[in-house]
């Protein structure tokens, strides 16, 4: 009988375990914000919203002009029928280039207090020049785009209007290409409508998906609160782009953004991946760890991850559900960073189906925009 009760004792030490780990899930899911619908977006004191400046912003998102050589603006990288995002794994970079991340949607972005994949931007008006100057992306020059913008009698008198100058200054070019951004809001989905008391708002399967997620898939832990983010940043073993391998342009600008944002000698000479939160903090603890993305919006985003990994939701689903990747930056001086979060979560197919049912309610209907009439150039009357 000793077999049976050592067999007994260790099946009861394993359930006893998985006892404590959810209990554990638990206890964590539960001092986490829960999702909420989304209200209105906040607008700062120093840039409030008008309708003329939310006009100029709206054609200076799609003017070339701000930028390097007059071929690249906003809407280039973030097209309205492609999510407004960028359907491919890696963004459009300048002519000559191609980028080195996934191009993020602008959809939601006026509730974000970080921007970008590493958070390098803390509003919108500080992401609009970061994007339009960045030598892989719009490489502008504040000179030469205020130069161009003064030879557009259009611009003078809009800015005029909207801002007091006599000439157009670059500093409310993002300004109101901001306050143009913040009117992308798409907040009446079948999440906020379910969330603000509407049951019928989400069929069964979604529902099931919501259990879910805020249970054993435990995607509560990082997409929380009304955009489903908490906005921190982790490592979740996402495999290095695929373009690395085989794109020659792509590897060039991985190489130089590498060297250029400030890594050692040695790890320039080893890294093979994208460092993420390291280039700001420098701290080899945040090495490949990215800013949680919003869940929003996200069924006309593909593809996912910081570096466009995966294809559909259920790609992504199934990598949570296989306790994400294998990606720890180790070079013999740097211990894994991947998050202790991301776990083998069991689902079956069925429950799968049912989370992606459900992550997919939280986009709601294509936001359709009229792209504007961009203002001709006209010679400066001589006075």
């Amino acid at each position: 009988m000793k077999p049976m009760k050592n067999t007994f004792l260790l099946l009861a030490s394993v359930a006893a375990m998985a006892t404590n780990v959810a209990m554990a899930n638990a206890q964590s899911m539960a001092e986490v914000p829960p999702l909420a619908a989304l209200g209105e977006p906040p607008i700062p004191h120093d840039n409030q919203q008008t309708d003329a400046k939310v006009e100029l912003g709206k054609i200076l998102f799609w003017d070339p002009r701000i930028g390097g050589d007059a071929s690249t603006a906003c809407v280039t990288c973030h097209e309205p029928d492609q999510g407004w995002g960028f359907g491919d794994s890696l963004s459009r970079g300048y002519p000559g280039t191609v980028h080195w991340r996934n191009s993020q949607s602008v959809i939601n972005s006026a509730y974000l207090g970080q921007l970008f994949w590493a958070g390098s931007a803390a509003s919108l008006e500080k992401q609009a020049p970061s994007a339009a100057k960045g030598a892989v992306a719009g490489n502008g020059e504040n000179d030469v785009m205020e130069t161009r913008m003064a030879f557009i009698p259009e611009y003078r008198r809009r800015f005029n209007e909207v801002f007091g100058s006599e000439y157009p200054l670059i500093g409310d070019a993002w300004r109101a290409i901001a306050a143009f951004e913040r009117t992308l809001i798409v907040n009446d989905t079948p999440v906020d409508k379910y969330l603000s008391g509407d049951k019928s708002a989400l069929n069964d399967d979604q529902i099931a998906g919501m259990e879910l997620f805020n249970g054993k898939a435990g995607c509560i832990q990082c997409h929380n609160g009304a955009q489903a983010t908490d906005e921190k940043y982790y490592n979740l073993g996402v495999p290095p782009a695929e373009r690395w391998e085989d794109d020659g342009l792509a590897q060039v600008t991985f190489r130089y953004e590498i060297l250029a944002k400030g890594v050692t000698q040695e790890m320039y000479r080893v890294l093979k991946d994208d460092p993420g939160l390291y280039f700001r903090s420098k701290e080899k603890d945040h090495m490949g760890k990215f800013r949680t993305p919003p869940l929003r919006y996200t069924a006309y985003t593909a593809p996912y991850m910081h570096n466009g990994s995966f294809w559909d939701l259920e790609e992504v689903v199934q990598f949570y559900n296989a306790g994400g990747g294998e990606n720890d930056f180790t070079d013999g001086t740097m211990a894994s960073t991947k998050s202790d979060k991301i776990k083998p979560l069991g689902l079956s197919d069925d429950e799968v189906d049912q989370l992606v049912a459900f992550l997919e309610a939280f986009s709601g209907d294509e936001l359709r925009v009229e792209p504007p009439v961009l203002p001709p150039y006209e010679a400066l009357a001589s006075e």
